[in-house]
């Protein structure tokens, strides 16, 4: 199942700008290049116009205007499509700009129209008509698919790479990025589009450096002895700086004289002497933490950075770089990141942090992303290999008539077919199809999978309800929001109220009449919907920790079978956060308590919040921990309530708990034993099933909502913990009499 927009790389804004306003400023062409602060978009055209407004991945693109004509190799719209030209043979013989300075002034009136328009959609993009629509690629796509020579010959076009390019091109006209990391999947091409670009940079940059960084040190390499060296050897003449060293470097290409811009003003008046030297090196390092430290680049290319193993750490290697890429606040690089994700004890974790890190979506004052990188994922079913047609666009399902290939070969299954097939076939064998789904990524949760035999839990299951998840529209399923007591007057009546920037994730509340339900027993408040369900918390103490860190605080809200109005055995509410006082925590764990008139179950060994539930009259509240009698209980127990983490036997009841829920309410029953086998299992929380899947019983502490979902499951199931009273081993029979009459008669 697919979300609406699954098969969009991006949006098209309608009217952001109004229409009067677009077309007054490109009459004067007004709009410049970069980040446009009145209207929140960034400017990728180069020719002061804009035109369509799009959205990838949250962020606002201003492409240019449509020409009044567009290239076209046919005017037949079926048979229009993009089609790389061979540079004309009379200029293939010429090697130099010393070569062409030589040459009579016919020869180079003939082709300076030819080497100026090259130039100029090296700089401000290309038009051209494919398939009867006019299509736009940037300035640096072009020189992917014109002027770089990979493995195959020349690149074909795809529309998966033409958005690369240009949310590429958007980092790089956007003053508040760093770069662009790509999560891909594999034989996407990243590799030489990164490198065609570090050739594109490093052919037009003065005094400038341009690095590359693999997963190790052959590896980067190999990218520039196979890759990047190749690309810049096959430039025409006209784009090719002349090189400094050996034919064919090892470690290093410098280009100290270039190969000046070709135009009508110069073309006569150009002298070998006035050339000045471009002194620009591209180069790779070692793979280490400290790769580049201390120097200052315009470009780095970083392939294979989800594949970096220990000792070597993305995470640390990256703010050690981006220092390489700013003098003060301003940025003066960029990174082209990129790569597979590998699995998280192997290198997957950080990058996944790091990804994730840098969504556009989340900004601090200085309007940058965490990390200061624009993340992007492209779908599997966009860049497979076999499955793009003619015009570079994919073809998602089996085509009623064979669809001709951009290859030229017809397709005749579709890409998102194929990989089901594949997926299916896999089922039996957890790892390799968790490692598929790492190769071959439909949504981001695919591509950060970890290995099934690292888990406690049945993985596959999980996995299922990810997927499940990721393919509906979240904000129908969950609302994020806040609780507050009525009028800011605490033991009154709490209110919900959705919020964007709320702590709490609901996909479920209970109706007006049973909200609020509170039985106060002699100045004591209990909840009155214990039968409907109840809360499980892994609280915290301390408000501040050294650093700015430690663990946060989660609860969780679980139904459990009930026959009033609302699911059963449902999750409805996850909150992991760590807001700036423990006090704010505790409130809001209140507020939600008492909103949902439900009991909860807490973790005794931090006892701050079952203190404050006890302090505010809420003492009803709190669980007693359901594996023992009261009169066996502690004197703290009986006080507060909740339930130690210390115990072996608490340890194991908590993940068989949890290990019983997945079985039973989450993914596909292929059994058929709990609900249909074509029915989903019904958990909305994916951070809370990441956190399961990724749990380790002996060390607990890092997973907090593996811990408060645990406990709310026992919360719901407490009879199945409460201890079984002891018969006597010893059977006394006392015989029974019939008093009427003088004598009593014994009963047999």
């Amino acid at each position: 199942m697919l979300k609406e927009d699954q098969n969009k790389l991006y949006v098209l804004i309608d009217d952001y700008i109004k229409p009067s306003v677009i077309k007054k400023r490109n009459r004067s062409r007004k709009w410049e290049y970069g980040y446009n602060e009145d209207y929140d978009i960034v400017v990728i055209s180069k020719d002061g116009t804009i035109g369509d407004i799009i959205s990838i991945k949250g962020l606002l693109i201003a492409l240019p205007s449509v020409p009044k004509e567009c290239e076209a190799r046919s005017r037949s719209e079926r048979k229009q499509y993009w089609e790389r030209k061979e540079e004309p043979r009379e200029l293939q013989k010429i090697k130099s700009i010393f070569q062409w300075n030589s040459m009579p002034n016919d020869f180079k009136a003939k082709w300076v129209d030819y080497i100026e328009g090259e130039f100029d959609k090296r700089e401000y993009g290309h038009w051209f008509m494919n398939n009867g629509v006019p299509t736009y690629i940037t300035g640096s796509h072009y020189m992917y698919l014109q002027w770089s020579s990979i493995d195959i010959g020349y690149p074909d076009f795809r529309e998966a790479n033409r958005i690369f390019y240009i949310y590429w091109e958007a980092c790089r006209a956007d003053r508040r990025c760093f770069g662009q990391v790509y999560l891909k999947i594999r034989r996407s091409g990243f590799s030489y589009m990164s490198s065609s670009e570090c050739v594109n940079v490093g052919t037009l940059a003065r005094d400038s450096r341009i690095g590359i960084l693999s997963k190790t040190g052959s590896d980067a390499k190999k990218m520039f002895t196979d890759k990047v060296v190749p690309i810049a050897k096959k430039l025409p003449f006209f784009f090719k700086p002349i090189q400094d060293g050996m034919d064919r470097p090892k470690t290093e290409l410098a280009f100290r004289v270039p190969a000046s811009k070709i135009t009508k003003k110069n073309m006569y008046e150009e002298k070998d002497d006035d050339i000045e030297g471009l002194d620009t090196t591209i180069d790779w390092k070692n793979t280490d933490d400290n790769s580049y430290d201390g120097e200052k680049i315009l470009l780095l290319a970083h392939d294979e950075s989800g594949k970096w193993l220990r000792p070597n750490n993305i995470l640390n290697n990256w703010k050690v770089t981006k220092t390489c890429l700013r003098l003060g606040r301003k940025i003066i690089g960029k990174c082209l990141m990129g790569s597979t994700c590998n699995s998280l004890d192997k290198g997957g974790k950080n990058f996944k942090k790091l990804y994730q890190e840098s969504t556009t979506k989340k900004r601090n004052a200085n309007g940058q992303t965490k990390t200061g990188l624009y993340s992007l994922f492209i779908p599997m079913e966009w860049n497979l290999e076999g499955f793009i047609d003619q015009y570079g666009m994919p073809v998602f399902h089996t085509p009623e008539e064979p669809v001709v290939g951009v290859d030229g070969e017809m397709i005749t299954q579709g890409a998102i077919d194929y990989w089901q097939a594949e997926v299916d076939s896999l089922k039996s064998d957890a790892d390799a199809l968790n490692e598929y789904y790492r190769q071959f990524p439909r949504t981001e949760s695919h591509a950060f999978r970890d290995e099934s035999k690292a888990s406690l839990f049945n993985l596959s299951k999980i996995y299922q309800q990810i997927d499940y998840n990721d393919s509906l529209i979240k904000d129908h399923m969950t609302t994020r929001g806040s609780f507050y007591w009525q009028n800011g007057i605490k033991d009154t009546k709490v209110i919900w109220t959705p919020k964007k920037n709320g702590r709490f994730l609901v996909s479920w509340t209970p109706p007006v009449n049973l909200q609020n339900n509170v039985i106060n027993k002699n100045g004591t408040m209990y909840p009155g919907n214990e039968h409907m369900g109840a809360f499980g918390c892994d609280s915290y103490d301390i408000s501040g920790v050294v650093g700015g860190g430690g663990s946060n605080g989660a609860l969780h809200g679980l139904t459990k079978f009930h026959m009033s109005e609302g699911p059963s055995n449902h999750f409805f509410l996850q909150y992991v956060a760590r807001p700036q006082t423990a006090e704010i925590f505790f409130e809001e764990v209140l507020m939600a308590c008492v909103f949902y008139g439900m009991p909860i179950l807490v973790e005794n060994n931090k006892p701050r919040l079952l203190y404050h539930l006890k302090n505010r009259g809420y003492r009803g509240f709190s669980m007693n921990r359901p594996d023992k009698a009261y009169n066996k209980l502690s004197k703290t127990e009986r006080e507060l309530g909740g339930i130690p983490n210390t115990s072996e036997d608490i340890k194991q009841a908590h993940a068989s708990a949890i290990e019983s829920y997945i079985e039973k309410y989450v993914g596909f029953d292929f059994e058929g034993f709990c609900r249909p086998m074509d029915e989903i299992g019904d958990m909305p929380f994916n951070r809370t099933l990441e956190d399961w899947a990724k749990f380790d019983i002996n060390n607990r502490t890092r997973y907090d909502a593996t811990i408060s979902s645990g406990l709310a499951i026992m919360a719901c199931q407490r009879h199945l913990y409460t201890p079984k009273k002891k018969q006597s081993k010893i059977s006394i029979n006392f015989a029974r009499y019939n008093n009427k009459g003088r004598t009593s008669q014994i009963i047999r």
